[in-house]
């Protein structure tokens, strides 16, 4: 297991603990991750338990949809940033992360968009 630390700026990333739970699959990444909150409201620990965010881990054609993909995670994080932007935080920092989600779901899906025009998209060929 090893834990991720890219997140940490600030307070609150500073309590999240992201840990990798599983070993690189065949294409070289993890599926599991494990994220632990260690609130403090009133300056006291308290464990909030665990959430797991497991990843779609081989071949849909082979080991059929077990987790979710890289592009459901993005959408979760653009519609959140679409939030703060249509209210009050909107910012230059947001519209350019937002950006930024969007340019990397457009790549994704052109992949996958690519993998179904060569007949490979669920399977293990590159």
């Amino acid at each position: 297991m090893r834990e991720l630390t890219s997140h940490k700026v600030n307070g609150l990333n500073e309590a999240i603990t992201i840990d990798v739970l599983d070993k690189p699959g065949k294409g070289g990444a993890c599926h599991e991750y494990g994220l632990y909150l260690d609130v403090q409201p009133d300056g006291a620990c308290r464990d909030s338990g665990t959430s797991r965010i497991s990843f779609q881990n081989g071949p849909i054609k082979e080991a059929g949809v077990n987790g979710i993909s890289n592009e459901a995670l993005l959408a979760i994080v653009e519609d959140r940033l679409l939030g703060f932007q249509s209210g009050e935080f909107s910012c230059r920092e947001n519209a350019l992360a937002l950006t930024k989600l969007q340019e990397a779901m457009m790549w994704l899906q052109k992949r996958t968009r690519d993998r179904l025009a060569r007949g490979v998209e669920g399977t293990n060929v590159a």
